[in-house]
């Protein structure tokens, strides 16, 4: 692939060069990266999704981009509302997959045993493939949670209304209809809420390792040796067999409106039409389940550290940072060419970063800007972000969302060969468990870039600038 180096940190996939684009790529990557990123063939899904009608500008890479279904994962594609087109592999599978951080008024020191912690929460927090917990919905309440999201789980009793002014769009989108949803979607999510499911999903108790912006963190309530709860799950079952039942709709639709895409796993059709329309509302669906499901997380993590500090839950002076969506697109408004245009965004392994003082924040947050948490490996750290003010004009408000794998996990299980993953990460006093050995070969360090190259190119970009850092002591997978 042809890339064109604009300036530090950005490159060009130029119309010059391919021109079946209809807008050309942007890439945002440091010069160490490109190797890497140039090893799969993620800058050719971009292309592809550079091909697509009715797009806003460009479409556009972060640094942690890799291989996926579709958009590559950290792809964003912004698309006019009146001729551009909804492509459920913009999204993918994991519909909504994000991130949420907690703070707790408790310094590392006072924990004394945090293998115990881990394995205390293991045994708290459902998780796996597949795996159920003990919220079981009727088909009737059920919906209610899909039209709701995170205010059905704080109705139900898993935490505070001032959590939802945490959550990104505050835990709903509106447009959700449960009507859109499948039988199959609804009986694979009937028992899964409140479960944290496998890959590169994890549950982590780290602690605050570094202050960047002493102002925001103080505003945040992060404050360095403090300890940290973060929490990485989406929409499990329901999610990925809504994605499943839509993409079987979209690839029937090419023909319907004349649409030529250059890979079937774009397959799209017209903001406007009618498959659409219901792909919207049953991803909105989705959406929501992942929020209800990780504000439960929440709560029970929360209740399983007070467990273990013999404290009650209340007690913890626990605060949610935020919480943020990954895989998602959604509705949002942008000034282009001194015109407000309605534009449709997909982020595929990219989450949203709005700068201060943007309609969409709650009040509390717009002097700040939006926090942005973007996870690195279960072995090195993690980052808090802040959205600054580039971040409209270069990615339509959007950022990295994590590290980014440079090893398939096929790849990684057999680069590992016989080590004990679970081990080497003891000898750095982080303790791990999972459903198997695999997992953890599959999660490794070794098969992710180093978060921090990543947050540097965004924070450089003035998308998003770093506010802290956070290194991993506890760790659950599935």
């Amino acid at each position: 692939m042809k890339l064109n180096k604009i300036r530090e940190n950005i490159y060009k996939i130029s119309r010059d060069d391919y021109p079946e684009m209809n807008v050309p790529a942007f890439l945002y990557a440091s010069d160490m990266m490109i190797e890497d990123i140039q090893n799969d063939q993620s800058l050719t899904q971009l292309k592809n999704a550079a091909m697509l009608p009715g797009i806003a500008n460009g479409v556009y890479a972060m640094p942690d981009i890799h291989y996926g279904y579709g958009l590559p994962i950290g792809g964003v594609l912004p698309v006019f509302a009146d001729k551009g087109v909804i492509t459920p592999g913009g999204v993918g599978f994991d519909i909504n997959c994000g991130v949420r951080l907690i703070t707790f008024d408790i310094n590392k020191s006072e924990l004394k045993n945090p293998e115990s912690l881990v394995k205390h929460l293991y045994k708290k927090i459902p998780c796996g493939v597949g795996e159920g917990g003990n919220i079981k919905l009727s088909n009737k309440e059920m919906k209610k949670l899909l039209q709701e999201g995170s205010k059905w789980a704080v109705n139900s009793g898993y935490g505070n209304e001032s959590d939802l002014y945490n959550t990104e769009s505050f835990g709903c989108l509106s447009e959700a209809d449960p009507s859109q949803v499948s039988k199959r979607a609804m009986e694979r999510g009937s028992d899964q809420c409140g479960t944290l499911g496998s890959g590169n999903h994890f549950l982590e108790i780290g602690s605050v390792d570094k202050i960047f912006d002493k102002k925001t963190a103080n505003f945040w309530g992060l404050e360095e040796g403090k300890l940290t709860l973060m929490i990485h799950s989406g929409s499990r079952g329901l999610g990925h067999q809504i994605c499943t039942d839509f993409l079987k709709v979209f690839e029937r639709t090419l023909e319907k409106y004349k649409i030529s895409v250059p890979d079937k796993q774009l397959s799209c059709a017209p903001v406007d039409s009618d498959e659409s329309r219901k792909y919207f509302s049953a991803m909105a669906c989705a959406a929501n389940f992942a929020w209800a499901n990780r504000q439960i997380l929440m709560n029970l993590a929360v209740s399983a550290v007070a467990d273990y500090f013999k404290v009650k839950a209340e007690n913890l002076n626990y605060r949610l940072i935020y919480d943020v969506a990954h895989n998602i697109v959604k509705k949002e408004f942008f000034d282009l060419k001194s015109k407000n245009c309605e534009i449709y965004v997909h982020r595929k392994g990219a989450t949203r970063a709005l700068p201060p003082g943007h309609k969409d924040l709650p009040e509390h947050l717009k002097k700040s800007g939006q926090p942005v948490i973007i996870p690195g490996d279960m072995g090195r750290y993690s980052y808090i972000l802040s959205g600054v003010k580039n971040a409209p004009e270069l990615s339509f408000n959007s950022a990295c969302h994590g590290a980014g794998r440079v090893l398939s996990r096929k790849k990684a299980v057999k680069t590992a060969g016989d080590r004990n993953i679970a081990i080497e990460l003891k000898d750095k006093n982080i303790y791990v468990m999972s459903r198997g050995k695999k997992t953890l070969k599959e999660e490794m360090p070794d098969a992710y870039k180093d978060v921090a190259n990543v947050v540097d190119v965004v924070h450089n970009l003035k998308i998003a600038e770093k506010t802290a850092r956070i290194k991993p002591i506890c760790v659950i997978k599935g």
